[in-house]
């Protein structure tokens, strides 16, 4: 496999170089190396012919000196940002770039003559080539760190493939819970004492490395809640009460959890708004079309959609969306449940308004939870509930409040969740959210390729591991979900079935239930394997 530059990718390269009057002038990329340590080696996008390590791609090139090219020996490109003077950046999401991974790099010279492309002939160039697969990150270490791996089922070890409902907790979230509780229990921010002060710190820390691990501006964009679903509650409440009113639209769909719809249809029905849904097609994506139809006609608020499916596992392409709702003056809010936990999540480069997601999916405790919101929409939205902490002052028929974040967290926190939430979030930032990312979609690949051999097996979701998350919904022949994950269970294999809190989901794929695997950093092949025997004998149970 080669390094190469989509054609998308390239035309912005192309467009970006006639803007500059010096046609002599390189930029420069960096890219995000999952093996390199934190490493970040040099390319060029450049329209002179190289030296070294190039492909030409549609008249562009991307360069590597052979010492950058050595570091690719265990290293993964699928990122990348130039930079120009002045600190200009100038990003290409993942989608613009074709990913490779690489272990053992090797370097060979091919040729190739006329490129139709440019009317200019190909350079010869070297490829890299991946020879294996790479896992840029300890696997077993990182297992060691999941006291509950340790455990078995019906004398098997446990294979955890339920980590879209919740994830498994660290065995640091576990520690740093029990030395809260034993060494500075106290409230935040109400005492002058030094436990209240060391337990005040803490839960600021905890927000401040969670809006490092977004991006956000600041972290005063970062809100404490329960979850997703408070989240999602508290902008439909506090934004929405607001801005929504009769005859408008509120546009989901049809791929949404609950928690990404029943906030909504209350707020319509005592609105008299509307809720327009858009649909997908077979293969589980969102067509983009309802999508920029409703926009243009008119009159929709906010689009409010998930990043990626908790059942189908589908990648939506929020930043776009973004961007096109952003052109009607329409807000966005995005469920990231199942993203911010699994990859690397730019808030400022989605641009989005609103983005909510669980601590309880991403190694943290249960009962924590973060909205984000742009501090200018902040400022103007009521608070969502009334209490302690969150106000300024209190006389007998009135109340101010303070400044966001802490005017939408009243009363007494969950102190301990939200510490441990920033333990959580401190791991996976240095195990890297890029190589999990990595990881699970190996992972998904090798799970629709064995999967996909089993017979009268129907899967749903996306047929490409690149577009779409470590999610596999499936049923095999008419074995109900229910019967199915009972059947895993015995052989130690812990599944969810059912309709996954999104019935209308189901509705759209005709099934009332699936049996559902998702994957997380500390899932093997050998759990895949697993499965797939399992789900064999249940087929010889069954007589398939």
């Amino acid at each position: 496999m080669a390094i190469s530059i989509t054609d998308k990718a390239a035309t912005k390269v192309q467009d970006y170089l006639k803007q500059v009057s010096d046609q002599s002038l390189a930029l420069r990329v960096f890219v995000k190396a999952g093996g390199c340590a934190g490493y970040q080696f040099g390319l060029k996008l450049d329209k002179s012919s190289p030296t070294d390590v190039v492909e030409h791609r549609n008249g562009v090139n991307i360069v590597a000196d052979t010492k950058s090219a050595d570091l690719l020996g265990d290293a993964e490109i699928d990122y990348v940002e130039t930079e120009m003077g002045g600190g200009f950046k100038f990003n290409f999401p993942e989608s613009y770039l074709t990913c490779i991974t690489t272990r053992k790099t090797k370097i060979f010279s091919q040729y190739y003559s006329n490129h139709p492309v440019m009317g200019q002939p190909m350079q010869r160039h070297a490829t890299l080539y991946a020879s294996e697969k790479a896992v840029s990150y300890d696997l077993e270490r990182v297992r060691a760190d999941f006291p509950i791996l340790k455990r078995e089922i019906n004398g098997k070890p446990l294979v955890y493939l339920d980590s879209a409902a919740t994830s498994q907790k660290l065995v640091q979230v576990i520690e740093g819970l029990d030395r809260y509780y034993r060494e500075y229990n106290a409230n935040v921010f109400r005492g002058v004492y030094q436990i209240s002060e060391e337990a005040t710190a803490a839960y600021e820390t905890a927000r401040k490395r969670i809006a490092e691990l977004i991006n956000a501006k600041d972290p005063s964009e970062i809100i404490f809640v329960r979850g997703t679903t408070e989240a999602i509650n508290l902008v439909a409440h506090s934004w929405g009460r607001s801005n929504i009113g009769l005859g408008d639209s509120v546009m989901l769909t049809e791929m949404e959890h609950h928690s990404n719809i029943v906030p909504w249809q209350l707020l319509a029905r005592d609105k008299g708004a509307q809720l327009k849904y858009v649909g997908i097609s077979d293969e589980g994506r969102l067509l983009t079309e309802e999508f920029h139809g409703y926009l243009e006609n008119g009159g929709v608020k906010l689009f409010a959609v998930t990043q990626v499916s908790n059942v189908l596992g589908t990648v939506n392409p929020v930043r776009e969306m973004v961007r096109e709702a952003h052109r009607y003056n329409c807000r966005v809010l995005v469920d990231a449940a199942q993203s911010v936990p699994h990859m690397p999540v730019d808030v400022q480069d989605l641009d989005c308004d609103f983005l909510a997601f669980s601590g309880h999916k991403m190694c943290g405790p249960t009962g924590i939870g973060v909205l984000y919101a742009k501090r200018d929409l902040l400022e103007k939205m009521e608070p969502y509930q009334g209490g302690g902490e969150m106000i300024r002052e209190v006389h007998l028929y009135e109340a101010s409040f303070k400044d966001p974040p802490f005017k939408f967290e009243a009363g007494t926190t969950d102190i301990s969740g939200a510490i441990g939430l920033g333990v959580a979030v401190d791991y996976l930032s240095k195990v890297g959210l890029r190589n999990i990312r990595n990881h699970e979609r190996d992972l998904t690949a090798y799970a629709l390729d064995k999967l996909g051999k089993l017979k009268q097996m129907r899967i749903y979701g996306p047929a490409d591991p690149d577009t779409r998350g470590g999610v596999i919904s499936f049923n095999l022949a008419d074995i109900h979900a229910h019967d199915m994950a009972s059947l895993l269970d015995e052989d130690g294999i812990a599944v969810r079935s059912g309709h996954h809190c999104a019935q209308p989901l189901m509705e759209r794929l005709g099934v009332a239930a699936t049996t559902r695997a998702s994957f997380y950093l500390y899932n093997t092949e050998g759990e895949i394997d697993r499965l797939v025997e399992s789900l064999e004998r249940a087929g010889r149970v069954f007589k398939i």
